[in-house]
């Protein structure tokens, strides 16, 4: 089986080499890293109560105040600055949400672009000034999940799982 449920490279019966073998299964250390990684990040936010306050040390409205000026976009901080903490909640349930999809690979696509967009957002405003551009981590975020945006979760996923589940009733 070569991870799509088929058999060899092309469903045909033939047998793959080590190099098609690795290829299906290139994309899955990307997945488990950005997945543990989201998780982590959301979970983390969320029991950080001073992260969780408009005001303060290492709070999300204070983060956001002082990248205002050196964002590209300044109205989207701006409209975070609205409700710090209502933002604070929407990244951190957003990046849990992806993170737990990427890693269950339960609409894998879907969870990957939520992270590309999360990942946008915080390139665009948090290290938008970064210089060089590569010192900001963002920008490589949203760069790592484009290739699980085009590619899914094809195997160790629930999608995986429920499209074979769907032929075998066809």
């Amino acid at each position: 089986m070569n991870g799509y449920g088929e058999r060899g490279s092309s469903g045909l019966g033939e047998r793959t080499t080590l190099k098609e073998q690795a290829g299906v299964y290139a994309l899955l250390p990307l997945r488990i890293f950005l997945g543990v990684t989201f998780v982590y990040a959301g979970l983390d936010k969320l029991t950080d109560s001073a992260f969780m306050s408009a005001t303060g040390n290492g709070s999300i409205g204070e983060m956001m105040r002082g990248v205002r000026d050196s964002s590209a976009i300044p109205a989207l901080v701006d409209l975070a600055l609205k409700s710090p903490e209502g933002f604070g909640y929407a990244i951190a349930i957003g990046e849990l949400l992806v993170g737990l999809g990427t890693l269950i690979g339960l609409w894998a696509r879907l969870a990957a672009l939520g992270g590309a967009l999360i990942s946008l957002s915080l390139w665009l405003t948090v290290s938008w000034q970064a210089t060089p551009y590569y010192y900001g981590n963002d920008l490589p975020y949203l760069m790592a999940w484009l290739p699980l945006v085009l590619a899914g979760a094809p195997l160790f996923s629930a999608d995986a799982f429920l499209a074979a589940r769907r032929r075998r009733s066809m």
